[in-house]
C-alpha cells in the first residue's frame, strides 16, 4: 500500500484553501492546515484538529517558529506546499488602499502575509520537499498583472511579487527535484469579494465567478504527476479575464 502523501497548506480557513482541503482530503492525502484562526470542530476530513497549525504568519518571528512544529508532525517528508495564505486589506468604507494613502505599517504586514511567509515555509521545509521530490503552489492573482479595482496597491504589488519568486524558486528547487509553480486566481466566488463585483463579471468572456472548488482541481493538478514536468509556471485561472 503506497504511503500517504502530506500537503501543507497555508490559509486553509475559507474559500480557496477550504476548497484545497476537501480536493486533496478526498484523494486521501493527509492535510495540515496552517491558519491565524484557530481549528473550528465544523471541519469534516480525517483528524483535522490535531493536523491544524495556528500561525499568523504576519510576525515573522512566529512564522519562523512554526517550522519546527510543521517539521515535528510531517516526519520528514512534504508532498505538496501551497502558499494560499492572502490578505487584501481596505480603507474606511472598503475603499481602495492605493499607493499614496498606505501606510508602510499595512505594506509591511501584507507583504510578511502574500510573500515573505512563502519564502519562510519552502525554505524551511527544503528537505522534507526534497525527500519527497514533492511540489510548491503559490496562489497568485490576477490583480498582480494589472491594476483592479478593489485589490490595492499592497496586495497587488505582493502578488507580483510572489509571481516573480516563483521563477526563482523554480530555478533553485529544480535541482532538487522540486517543482515550483503559480496559479493566478481572478474572480472566485469567496468571502474576499467587494461589492460591485458584479459589473466585473459582466465584462468577463465566460460571464460568470469561478468557483473555489475550480481552483483547487488546478492546484491539484500541479501537486500531482499529472504535470510532472511543469515548473515555473503560473495559471491563470480566471475565465480569460486576463485577455
Amino acid at each position: 500500500m503506497p504511503q500517504q502523501k502530506t500537503l501543507v497548506l497555508t490559509g486553509a480557513s475559507r474559500g480557496i484553501g477550504h476548497a484545497t482541503v476537501k480536493r486533496f482530503s478526498a484523494e486521501g492525502w493527509r492535510v495540515l492546515t496552517c491558519s491565524r484562526q484557530p481549528f473550528d470542530p465544523r471541519c469534516p476530513w480525517p483528524d483535522a484538529e490535531k493536523n491544524h497549525i495556528e500561525i499568523d504568519l504576519a510576525d515573522p518571528n512566529k512564522t519562523i517558529a512554526a517550522i519546527e512544529t510543521i517539521k515535528a508532525k510531517v516526519g520528514g517528508k512534504v508532498d505538496a506546499l501551497v502558499n494560499n495564505a492572502g490578505i487584501s486589506p481596505k480603507g474606511p468604507g472598503g475603499a481602495r488602499l492605493n499607493t499614496i494613502d498606505t501606510d508602510l505599517r499595512t505594506w509591511g504586514h501584507v507583504f510578511h502575509v502574500n510573500f515573505f511567509a512563502s519564502v519562510i515555509l519552502a525554505r524551511g521545509l527544503k528537505d522534507e520537499l526534497t525527500a519527497a521530490k514533492g511540489s510548491i503552489v503559490n496562489v497568485t492573482s490576477i490583480a498582480g498583472a494589472r491594476v483592479h479595482p478593489f485589490a490595492g496597491a499592497a496586495y497587488a504589488t505582493s502578488k507580483a511579487a510572489l509571481a516573480a519568486l516563483t521563477r526563482e524558486m523554480a530555478h533553485d528547487f529544480g535541482p532538487l527535484g522540486v517543482r515550483v509553480n503559480a496559479i493566478a486566481p481572478g474572480e472566485v466566488e469567496t468571502s474576499i469579494l467587494s461589492p460591485g463585483t458584479d459589473k466585473i463579471v459582466e465584462k468577463l468572456p465566460m460571464q460568470r465567478l469561478g468557483q473555489p472548488r475550480e481552483v483547487a482541481d488546478v492546484i491539484w493538478f500541479l501537486c500531482s504527476d499529472q504535470s510532472s514536468y511543469i515548473s515555473g509556471a503560473e495559471i491563470e485561472v480566471n475565465g480569460a479575464q486576463h485577455v
